[in-house]
C-alpha cells in the first residue's frame, strides 16, 4: 500500500488541480489510479518484469511510464528512456513529465547540437527520461557511441505505439525491429514497457514475442463513449465537400478533416477557405514548422478545421478535439480507430464521420504496390552493394536499382535488422551473411492487408454497430453495442447537401489547369548508369513550366482523367478538349500567363495512345489557329508503366525519342516557343528530353501541356 501511495502521489502531480489534463482519463480532484495502471507499475517497480500494455486512447499509459519512473529513480535506477515514433508526441510527454518534477530531454534529429550536453546531464544524474526517436536506433554515431552505454544504464524501457514493432500492424515502421538489440543488450532485471492502443490478437502476439518471455499482457476494452460514429455514403467528391460547407459549423468545436492523398488534402482545405471557414493542412510534404504551426492553430482553436492526411496520427494530443471527418475510407479498420481516437478525450461527445469514396480502392492498391519490394529487386540490391566492396549512400545506390528512395530505404532497414546489410558511416554495406526472402510471412501479411480492406468495406455497410465492429478487428473481448452510433441510435447526422453548396463544389472541383514545374537539375549518380548527364540542366535547354488538366489524385478531374487513360486509345473526348482549351485561356490571360503566344504545336510521339495525343495535338492546333508542325517519333520498345525511382525513370526514356528531320524542318519555319502536348506527365523527364531537343533545334521556348499530371 506504501507503494501504491507514493504512485497515486505522482499521479496527482500529473493530473494538476483539480484533475486538470488528467492523463489518465479522470476529472476528479483526487484522481487514483486505475486496476490495470498500478498492475502495470507494480509489475514495473516490483517485480521488473516486462509488460504489454493494450489500452484505449486517453485511458493513461503515458501516466504509467511517468509514475513508474518517478518510482524507480527514488530506488536509485537509472534513467527511463522511451522510443517514441512523432516529435509531436515527445513535446507533449515533455510537457507532462516537467508536471511531476521529472526532467526529461529528447534526442532527435532536430536537436543534434543538443547530444553531447545530454549525454553529459545523463552521466551527471540530471535526466529522468531520455526520449528518443526510433530512428536514432540505427544511425552510426548514436548505435555504436551511445547506445551501448545507454543499454547498460537504463532503468527503464518504453515502447511506445508498440504496434509499430509488428509487420502484421497498420503502421509498421522497420526502425522499430531495432529495438531487438536494444532489449537485447539491456541488463538483467531492467523492466520493459511497451503500449499502444491500436492492436489486434495478431499484433499482440508478435510484440510480446519480440518482448521476450513471460511478458505480462494487459488488455482492456477499448470503447470510446464519447464517440458518436457515423458513414454517410455520397454520391460524388463534389457532394461530399459540399456536405462539410453546409455542415461544418454544426459540428461541435475544432476537428480533423482527413484525405487519402497530399491533392484531396490540399483541395479540401482551399475549397473550405472559399467558404469562409478557417482551414490549415497537414501533410507528410510540408516542412516541419508548417506542421508544427498548423498542430497549434489546431490546438489553440484558430481554425476550425486541420485538413489532413495519415501524417497526422499518432502523437497529435487535443483532448478537446470535437470532431473527425473522414473523405474517403483508411484502408484498415485499425488505422481508422487509431486516427478518429483523436476526437472526445475530454469532452462528452464528439461526431465521427466516414465519407467513403469510389476512387478509395484504388488509393489502397497504390499504396500497397509501396509494400516490401518482390525478391528480384531485393537481390538486386544486395548484388550491387556486394559487388561495390565500399558503403554506398542511399543516394548513390539509388541510380544503380529500379526502387523509389522511400521504398528503397525502408527495405535496407529491414534487410539491417535481419543482418544481410549494415549501416556505417558513409552509407551500407553488405555483410556477406546469407539472408533468405521470407516469401510466406511475407505473403501473410499481404493476405492481412487484403483482409483489412475488405473488413473496411464491410465497415461502411455494416447495419450491426460500428463501435462494436471496430473493437472486434481489434480483437477486444469486452466488444459490445454502443448505443450511439447511427446504426444503434439512428442517423444523428443529416446527408443532405443544398443546391448552392454542390455546384459551389462542383465548380471548385471541375476547374481545369495545373502547373507542370520543368526539371532543373539532373538525378545524381547517372554516370553510374551510362548516362553523361549532370548538374543543372542548362537554362537555354530547359522546359518552361507547362500546364495539365489536373492531376490524377485530384478529387475532381482525377476520376475523369484516369478513366480516360484506362479506356485504351482513341481521339481526345469533347470535355476534355473543352477543359484544354480553358487551360490554354487562362494560361494565356490568367495570373502567371506565359511571356510569349506559342508560334506551333508539337506532339510527343506516343505507342501506348498515339490517336490520344495526336488528335489533342490537332485539334489544339486547330482551335489556337497555330501550325501543327508534327509529333516526335518514339524509339525502341514500348516503355514500362512509370515506376521506380528518377534516375531509372529517366534511364527509360533517354534515347527513346526522336526528333527526326520533318520536324526538325517545320522547326525552322516558326520563330517563338512550341507548345509541346502529351497525355500524362509522370517523372517529367521525357517532357524534359524533347524540350531539351526542340530547344536544341532552334525553339526559343517549349511550354509542355499535359492532359494529366501524375503526382
Amino acid at each position: 500500500m506504501e507503494l501504491r501511495d507514493q504512485a497515486e502521489s505522482v499521479l496527482r502531480k500529473l493530473v494538476g488541480p483539480a484533475g486538470s489534463g488528467a492523463p489518465h482519463g479522470g476529472r476528479a480532484a483526487e484522481p487514483t489510479l486505475r486496476e490495470d495502471q498500478w498492475t502495470a507499475i507494480q509489475a514495473l517497480v516490483e517485480h521488473r518484469q516486462r509488460v504489454l500494455c493494450v489500452q484505449r486512447t486517453g485511458w493513461g499509459k503515458s501516466a504509467v511510464y511517468f509514475i513508474a519512473t518517478a518510482l524507480l529513480r527514488r530506488t536509485g535506477s537509472g534513467p527511463t528512456v522511451i522510443v517514441s515514433p512523432l516529435l509531436a508526441l515527445m513535446r507533449n510527454q515533455v510537457a507532462a513529465a516537467e508536471r511531476a518534477g521529472i526532467r526529461a530531454r529528447t534526442i532527435n534529429s532536430a536537436n543534434l547540437e543538443e547530444w553531447d550536453q545530454i549525454t553529459d546531464e545523463i552521466r551527471a544524474g540530471a535526466v529522468d527520461v531520455l526520449l528518443i526517436s526510433p530512428e536514432r536506433l540505427n544511425n552510426p554515431d548514436f548505435r555504436d557511441g551511445v547506445l551501448p552505454k545507454l543499454a547498460a544504464t537504463t532503468g527503464l524501457l518504453v515502447i511506445d505505439e508498440a504496434h509499430c514493432v509488428s509487420d502484421w500492424g497498420h503502421d509498421f515502421r522497420p526502425d522499430y525491429r531495432r529495438l531487438r538489440t536494444l532489449l537485447g543488450e539491456l541488463p538483467s532485471g531492467v523492466p520493459v514497457l511497451a503500449t499502444t492502443a491500436t492492436a489486434n490478437g495478431r499484433v499482440c502476439a508478435d510484440v510480446a514475442e519480440q518482448l521476450g518471455a513471460d511478458v505480462l499482457v494487459l488488455r482492456g476494452p477499448l470503447g470510446r463513449d464519447s464517440l458518436r460514429l457515423s458513414v454517410m455514403s455520397l454520391p460524388s467528391a463534389a457532394h461530399r465537400l459540399g456536405w462539410l460547407a453546409d455542415h461544418l459549423d454544426g459540428l461541435a468545436g475544432s476537428g480533423i478533416v482527413y484525405t487519402l492523398t497530399v491533392a484531396g488534402a490540399s483541395e479540401t482545405a482551399e475549397f473550405l477557405r472559399s467558404r469562409g471557414y478557417s482551414a490549415a493542412v497537414y501533410t507528410g510534404q510540408a516542412e516541419d514548422a508548417e506542421r508544427r504551426q498548423a498542430e497549434q492553430d489546431l490546438l489553440d482553436n484558430k481554425v476550425k478545421a486541420l485538413v489532413a492526411t495519415s501524417a497526422l496520427g499518432m502523437g497529435f494530443d487535443k483532448p478537446d478535439l470535437g470532431f473527425v471527418v473522414h473523405l474517403g475510407a483508411p484502408a484498415s479498420p485499425i488505422a481508422y480507430y487509431q486516427q478518429v481516437g483523436r476526437a472526445g478525450r475530454a469532452v462528452e461527445s464528439a461526431d465521427v464521420v466516414l465519407m467513403p469514396g469510389e476512387e478509395d480502392t484504388a488509393i489502397w492498391r497504390y499504396f500497397a504496390s509501396l509494400a516490401f519490394p518482390p525478391e528480384d529487386q531485393v537481390r538486386r540490391v544486395l548484388d550491387v552493394l556486394d559487388q561495390a566492396g565500399r558503403p554506398l549512400s542511399t543516394q548513390a545506390l539509388e541510380p544503380l536499382v529500379d526502387l523509389r528512395r522511400t521504398r528503397l530505404e525502408m527495405m535496407l532497414k529491414v534487410l539491417d535488422v535481419d543482418g544481410a546489410v549494415r549501416r556505417v558511416r558513409g552509407g551500407w554495406c553488405s555483410t556477406g551473411e546469407k539472408w533468405s526472402y521470407d516469401t510466406t510471412r511475407l505473403g501473410r501479411v499481404a493476405d492481412a492487408r487484403e483482409s483489412e480492406q475488405r473488413a473496411m468495406l464491410a465497415y461502411a455497410s455494416t447495419s450491426d454497430c460500428r463501435m462494436h465492429f471496430l473493437r472486434q478487428q481489434l480483437d477486444d473481448p469486452a466488444a459490445a453495442p454502443c448505443g450511439r452510433c447511427d446504426t444503434c441510435a439512428g442517423e444523428f447526422l443529416a446527408p443532405s447537401v443544398s443546391e448552392e453548396a454542390l455546384a459551389a463544389a462542383t465548380a471548385y472541383l471541375h476547374r481545369p489547369g495545373v502547373t507542370i514545374e520543368p526539371r532543373r537539375q539532373w538525378p545524381t549518380g547517372l554516370a553510374a548508369i551510362g548516362l553523361d548527364l549532370s548538374g543543372r540542366v542548362p537554362p537555354d535547354e530547359q522546359a518552361s513550366a507547362g500546364r495539365a488538366i489536373g492531376r490524377l489524385s485530384d478529387l475532381g478531374w482525377g476520376p475523369r482523367l484516369r478513366s480516360l487513360l484506362d479506356a485504351g486509345d482513341g481521339p481526345v473526348p469533347d470535355d476534355v478538349l473543352k477543359a484544354l482549351v480553358e487551360v490554354l485561356k487562362d494560361w494565356a490571360k490568367g495570373d502567371d500567363p506565359w511571356p510569349v503566344r506559342p508560334a506551333g504545336v508539337v506532339g510527343i510521339g506516343s505507342r501506348r495512345r498515339p490517336k490520344l495525343v495526336a488528335s489533342a495535338a490537332a485539334r489544339i492546333a486547330e482551335i489556337g489557329r497555330l501550325p501543327l508542325l508534327g509529333l516526335t517519333t518514339p524509339l525502341g520498345p514500348l516503355s514500362p508503366v512509370a515506376g521506380g525511382n528518377s534516375a531509372q525513370r529517366l534511364r527509360l526514356v533517354h534515347g527513346s525519342i526522336e526528333i527526326g528531320a520533318d520536324l526538325a524542318s517545320a522547326l525552322s519555319t516558326v520563330d517563338g516557343p512550341i507548345l509541346l502536348v502529351d497525355d500524362v506527365v509522370d517523372s517529367g523527364w521525357t517532357a524534359t528530353l524533347v524540350a531539351r531537343e526542340l530547344r536544341q533545334a532552334g525553339a526559343s521556348a517549349v511550354y509542355p501541356l499535359a492532359l494529366a499530371l501524375n503526382a
